[in-house]
């Protein structure tokens, strides 16, 4: 349980880049996590079980391709470019590191599917913890030092901008979905519902098009998948079904009113990018467009003149420091996984991403988990126009589903392996 709760608070609290741990030098989640991982290899140490599945063999084999794809792209840096600041690339790599050491060893547990949902459980309960106090924060009642949980009229909380918390919120419903459509408890369910409200609530006070556009999206592809389960299984009388069909009652006039705007914003690259910028007015939105456009031309220009090998951890984005001029001459990330991971390990590891992303696909579908699925949707989504490949929810949200949808593990070691003989 301890464990348990551990994984969750690093997980819930990924975003709250304002607030860190008194004396030191990081954050909540930081030390969460590495708590959970000294946890982890301590059972291991002391003859505890671990179990090889599919999942852990794709989890292990991505990183240890993502490290060779980044290490050939610091090489290519090195010998190609100048590097003047350290900070980024070593944030980066500890990040890659701690991601890589959590996702594997969740993948290792005994029984890791029933592992990882206690922990989603415990993430929705100490993210709807965290999101009251952030709300209580917004609206004046509390106050806490060195937070400001506004960006001018848009919800930050504990982030350090809205796109960040945005981002867990896009992630946290279809989480939260999935273990309400799942459980048996009816408890559950209504602490399950209870918690998508107040999800999606703090994801609108942010103001985030992408986060409207990914919900929207995800939404709709839920409904569809619900569909194809009942017109298979026959289950038309299931509590499931019940609530779906409520759900689609309620949310699918609002995503019909909602599609015209998102098929607007997908109409042209310039269009998209405007979409997801917000100013305090229109002239500033639209120099923030122009500069995500420009950052991914950079971004293309940067990836393909390294050969396509990369140029190592860090961002290597161009700042446009004439155009604006409050900008420092230092490289910027291009604001696109895809694109950014693309000039980090060049193609060897966007192809890695592409194939453990859709390997955590297919496993949800497979398994006929909608929510699981409509989660690797949103994944997908919301990483176009941001980057997201450092963020604990999204490891968490890949590694839930590739476990979910794969078997149990083909050997044990250790005292499970006698338990099993005997």
């Amino acid at each position: 349980m301890i464990r348990n709760a551990l994984l969750a608070g690093g997980i819930a609290m990924g975003y709250a880049v304002q607030i860190s741990v008194p004396g030191m030098p990081f954050g909540y989640t930081e030390l969460f996590l590495s708590l959970w991982i000294m946890l982890s290899i301590g059972r291991v140490v002391a003859g505890g079980p671990l179990e090889a599945t599919p999942a852990l063999f794709r989890l292990a084999t991505f990183w240890l391709i993502l490290t060779f794809a980044l290490g050939v792209g610091a090489i290519v840096g090195l010998l190609t470019t100048a590097v003047l600041d350290l900070s980024a690339p070593i944030h980066d790599i500890m990040a890659y590191m701690l991601l890589a050491s959590v996702t594997c060893l969740a993948a290792a547990e005994p029984d890791a599917h029933r592992q990882l949902r206690r922990t989603a459980w415990w993430a929705i309960g100490i993210v709807n913890a965290c999101f009251v106090f952030q709300l209580a924060l917004g609206w004046g009642w509390i106050h806490q030092s060195g937070v400001n949980p506004w960006f001018w009229d848009r919800f930050t909380g504990w982030s350090e901008n809205p796109n960040q918390l945005a981002l867990y919120c896009a992630l946290f419903g279809p989480l939260t979905l999935h273990l309400a459509t799942t459980t048996s408890s009816p408890w559950g369910r209504l602490f399950g519902f209870s918690s998508l409200v107040l999800t999606v609530y703090v994801g609108r006070l942010t103001r985030s098009d992408a986060y409207l556009v990914t919900s929207v999206l995800t939404g709709l592809i839920f409904l569809g998948l619900r569909v194809r389960t009942w017109l298979t299984t026959g289950d038309k009388g299931s509590v499931s079904r019940q609530v779906a069909v409520l759900l689609m009652l309620g949310f699918l006039p609002l995503a019909m009113s909602m599609t015209p705007h998102v098929l607007r914003d997908l109409s042209s690259v310039e269009n998209f990018a405007k979409s997801l910028s917000k100013g305090r007015g229109g002239e500033e939105t639209v120099e923030t467009a122009e500069l995500r456009v420009r950052l991914w031309g950079n971004a293309v220009y940067k990836g393909v003149t390294s050969a396509s090998l990369g140029l190592g951890p860090g961002p290597h984005v161009d700042r446009p420091s004439v155009y604006y001029r409050q900008f420092l001459p230092e490289p910027f990330e291009a604001h696109n996984t895809i694109l950014d991971l693309y000039t980090q390990g060049g193609l060897i590891a966007l192809l890695a991403l592409f194939w453990i992303v859709g390997s955590a696909a297919m496993s949800a579908w497979r398994a006929k988990l909608d929510a699981l699925f409509a989660l690797v949707v949103a994944i997908m989504i919301y990483g176009f126009p941001h980057l997201i490949i450092r963020h604990p929810i999204v490891w968490f949200g890949l590694t839930l589903c590739l476990v979910a949808g794969t078997p149990r593990a083909v050997w044990a070691t250790s005292s499970e392996t006698s338990r099993d003989l005997g």
